[in-house]
């Protein structure tokens, strides 16, 4: 089963890295692009079946270790 997790930053947490990636954007000359936001992209296999017991694995991962859910939101997908 695969898993594909995206991690972004809540809402009011600040994003320099988003806020650069902007400024270079309208450098390079691409007008009209307002609050970008920049985020994480993660991608495992598991060996797991149970969908039930995959989501719960990978809950527990982000809340854990791949998330900081103080200031990060997550969402995950499974396929198999």
């Amino acid at each position: 089963m695969k898993a594909k997790i995206h991690i972004t930053l809540k809402n009011g947490v600040l994003d320099p890295q988003g806020k650069a990636i902007e400024n270079a954007l309208d450098h390079l000359g691409f007008s009209g692009i307002n609050q970008v936001r920049q985020g994480k992209y993660i991608e495992l296999a598991l060996d797991e079946t149970s969908h039930d017991k995959a989501s719960a694995q990978l809950k527990e991962m982000c809340e854990k270790l791949l998330a900081n859910t103080v200031v990060e939101n997550y969402q995950f997908e499974l396929v198999d």
